[in-house]
Order: structure tokens, then C-alpha cells, then sequence
């Protein structure tokens, strides 16, 4: 492992109890020694395609702002009513809502009231260092030396609000592999619903 302030390699795989690699899982590294960081300022995207919440799941820093467009031609209804953020964006159809600020930490479900299978989830992360496992299950942090909290967390748990937290050394353990405890839900974010029933909501 290289001496330098970085480390280029820091990588954290998650496994199911069953050994296998689980995807789309949110990973975060939290530095232990409380830090200040600059707000983003690129506006984070939340889109509505084929009535799906796109992505299914998308991580945010605390205090981004996220931008709702619609690339449906139907109408959409998002809401949330989760602790981290309350917030209800009213019907519309080809218009630009205003981006919504997200300044709690936490985990945001959102749904809409038109379209009642439509799911997704707002991360917000006290960290810049997050990203979502691949295919594989893994991922792939640049973070500075130093002690931090690991924490993973996907809507398949089965405490949706349970969020897996561990503890890392960068470099000393430059990789880490999770292994869950418990069975997943279903995954249910490839559910899909043609658009075209709900032609009368255009």
C-alpha cells in the first residue's frame, strides 16, 4: 500500500449471508475525526422515466439540492414523508420544478400518489465518500488515511431503516468485505408498468 495521503485502492465489497455478491447496495465512509465540508453545488437528479423512479436509488452529501424532472409524458405526484425529508411536489407535466434542498441526514422513501408502485430512495450521507456497489458487489472509495465509519445500507433490508455500521482503517485495512446477517427482501426496483394504461393522466 502506498504511503501517500490517499489511498487509490480502497475497496469494500457486500455479500449476502449466502456468500453472494448484492448490487445497488449504498456504502459510505465517514471519517471519525468530525470534518466540515463544502456543499455540493451540481444538482443532484432524480428523474421519472417509464413511471420508475430513476435512479432507484440515489446518494446525495448533506445540504445537495436535487432537481425532479419529468421525462415521462404523464403526470407524477412525488412526496415523501419521511423523517429526514417531508416534501410534496404538486402535479405536473413538462415543467421544471425547483430543486429541493436536502439537509438532514438520513434515509427519504419516496413514492407518488398517481402511480402507487413507483419507489425510490434519497440517501443523504454526512460524507463526500459514498458510492452504490456494482454488479459485483463492490466498490471502489479514494479516501484520505485515517479512522472511519463504514456504513451500508439498501432498501432489501428487512428494517428499511437499518443501516449496517462498522468500523475501517484507511490504509491499514485498504479493503473490507460485508457480509450481511440476515436474508434480503425481494428486489423489487426491475418491477416495471407500461405508461400507456395511464394515457388519461397526460
Amino acid at each position: 500500500m502506498s504511503s501517500s495521503v490517499f489511498s487509490k485502492e480502497t475497496s469494500i465489497i457486500v455479500l449476502s449471508k449466502d456468500d453472494i455478491a448484492v448490487a445497488n447496495v449504498v456504502v459510505t465512509l465517514t471519517p471519525k475525526v468530525e470534518k466540515e465540508y463544502t456543499a455540493p453545488e451540481e444538482l443532484a437528479i432524480m428523474d421519472q422515466v417509464d413511471t420508475q423512479f430513476l435512479p432507484h436509488i440515489l446518494i446525495v452529501q448533506q445540504d445537495s439540492r436535487v432537481i425532479f424532472p419529468n421525462s415521462d409524458s404523464i403526470k407524477h405526484h412525488v412526496y415523501s414523508f419521511s423523517t429526514a425529508k417531508t416534501f410534496e411536489l404538486q402535479l405536473y407535466k413538462d415543467l421544471r420544478a425547483e430543486p429541493l434542498l436536502f439537509s438532514n441526514t438520513g434515509i427519504v422513501e419516496l413514492g407518488c400518489n398517481i402511480h402507487d408502485w413507483m419507489l425510490g430512495y434519497i440517501f443523504v450521507a454526512d460524507t463526500p465518500y459514498f458510492a452504490k456497489t456494482d454488479l459485483h458487489g463492490k466498490v471502489i472509495l479514494d479516501v484520505p488515511e485515517g479512522e472511519y465509519v463504514l456504513k451500508v445500507w439498501n432498501p432489501r433490508f428487512q428494517e428499511k431503516e437499518e443501516v449496517l455500521t462498522l468500523n475501517m482503517t484507511v490504509p491499514k485495512e485498504g479493503s473490507m468485505i460485508v457480509k450481511l446477517n440476515n436474508d434480503l427482501l425481494p428486489d423489487l426496483s426491475d418491477y416495471e408498468q407500461s405508461a400507456d394504461e395511464f394515457s388519461d393522466y397526460e
